[in-house]
């Protein structure tokens, strides 16, 4: 598949979110026969997409809502259909969801935690949202999860990566399609090892929240395993925008590794400022020394550009692999030929993530038969589904995470366009990503019961 070069296009917004301040005392629309927090009526359903339109992480927002758009089109029967004609699941009908008209509200969560809250809390008591789903960071998730198992309402998660959101912050009303730092850790450690050997120094510089926590425990755990020796840890602001300082102690360390835990244009930066430091073409130890990137995606390699060749590091999805890797993750093909049509460049991790979300509770509510948030936590849970990408995957009921498998991708050298910068190395079975319920990077919290709301 071929692609134009993209333009900047904006989102269509029905009903932007303004914030919490000036809010009435909170509504709660119910059903007499039985009550829920804004059960929809005949006509309409309203779903909350709550995504950065600003800071560190504005351009995977910006590509979540243009999943959220196609995936509501498609919903209420316009377009090509997308991955509805591929999913496992064949409820859905492009009748909207159970016969209403699906509409949407947006809001910028600004990746912070304070703001996504009210962007949410105003989505819900202001415009009625059922569902609220976005997100990318986990920080964000963790919070408005929180928020919408107090309301009663569903929370799909975007982009979340930490450990927390189904670890000790899990929730109920709360499900996370995405993968977790658990997962990247034990997908890249062996490929790590394969690559650059078991005798290593790594070096963190770690985002000071709790995805780089838990990403840092996930990788510094998993890489001990095979050899490495974990030489210091560093944490960085996430309002951070120049690492220089941070780059300058590697070099008077022993380390012949530099592992950039950081995510978005956080990553973009440190990575250019370690190439600035010389850091691709040093000799430590008697060794070329390396650079990991535990997670990014196509969009930051888009940003750091050359910058991200040879890079090692995790994915959620890649719009290449049906086309690499077969029938096993049909669905890909089908979704990139929808947001190519639309956007005229294919989608990203974040886009597909939030994509899927948005058909998954669609689905979840028209096998229930009902919006009751209850009906459709019991739908999800246990839930095994196909056809949505990435090949065979469980919501497992225990922690309302989704296991599937794992892409490690590699930046391309030589980009043949600017469309097509990761290589996929290798796609790492859901067994081997697999984790008990309460492994100790997961311990504390409980799910708890499903909150109906009112």
């Amino acid at each position: 598949m071929s692609f134009t070069k993209p333009t900047r296009r904006g989102v269509i917004k029905s009903g932007a979110v303004m914030g919490a301040a000036g809010l009435a005392t909170p509504t709660f629309f119910t059903s007499a026969a039985n009550a829920y927090t804004n059960a929809p009526g005949n006509d309409t359903v309203t779903l909350g997409f709550n995504v950065p339109q600003s800071g560190p992480y504005a351009d995977e927002g910006t590509d979540e809502l243009r999943a959220f758009e196609l995936a509501v089109e498609h919903l209420n029967g316009e377009g090509d259909g997308g991955m509805m004609n591929t999913f496992s699941s064949q409820v859905l009908e492009g009748n909207g969801i159970l016969g209403r008209k699906v509409e949407f509200v947006t809001g910028d969560t600004q990746t912070k935690s304070d703001a996504a809250r009210a962007s949410a809390r105003s989505m819900i008591e202001r415009d009625g949202a059922i569902m609220v789903s976005g997100g990318s960071s986990s920080g964000v998730a963790v919070a408005v999860q929180a928020l919408c198992q107090e309301a009663g309402v569903i929370f799909m998660a975007g982009l979340t990566h930490a450990n927390d959101t189904t670890g000790k912050d899990k929730k109920a009303n709360g499900f996370r399609h995405f993968f977790n730092s658990y997962m990247s850790g034990a997908a890249l450690a062996p490929i790590l090892a394969q690559q650059y050997g078991t005798d290593r120094n790594a070096y963190y510089l770690t985002a000071d929240y709790n995805w780089g926590y838990t990403t840092e425990e996930a990788i510094t755990s998993a890489t001990e395993a095979v050899g490495w020796n974990t030489v210091n840890t560093v944490k960085t602001p996430l309002t951070q925008t120049d690492f220089s300082s941070y780059i300058a102690p590697v070099l008077q360390s022993d380390a012949d590794v530099l592992v950039l835990v950081h995510y978005g244009g956080n990553m973009v930066n440190s990575l250019t400022n370690a190439v600035q430091f010389g850091l691709r073409e040093r000799q430590a130890n008697g060794k070329n020394f390396e650079i990991v990137v535990p997670l990014y995606s196509e969009l930051m390699a888009r940003g750091a550009g050359e910058n991200i060749g040879g890079i090692l590091g995790s994915q959620n999805w890649d719009w290449k692999l049906e086309n690499q890797l077969g029938e096993r993750y049909s669905g890909t093909n089908a979704f990139v030929q929808s947001f190519g049509t639309k956007y005229g460049f294919p989608p990203s991790q974040a886009a597909h993530t939030c994509y899927v979300q948005t058909l998954l509770y669609a689905d979840a509510v028209a096998r229930a038969g009902d919006f009751n948030p209850c009906a459709v936590v019991e739908a999800l849970e246990g839930f095994e589904f196909d056809g949505l990408g990435n090949g065979p995957t469980t919501y497992r009921a225990d922690d309302h995470q989704c296991f599937k498998d794992v892409v490690v991708v590699r930046g391309k050298e030589n980009p043949e366009n600017e469309f097509d910068l990761v290589e996929i190395v290798e796609v790492t079975p859901t067994e081997q990503v697999t984790y008990a319920p309460d492994h100790p990077q997961f311990a504390g919290g409980s799910l708890g019961e499903c909150n109906p709301g009112a």
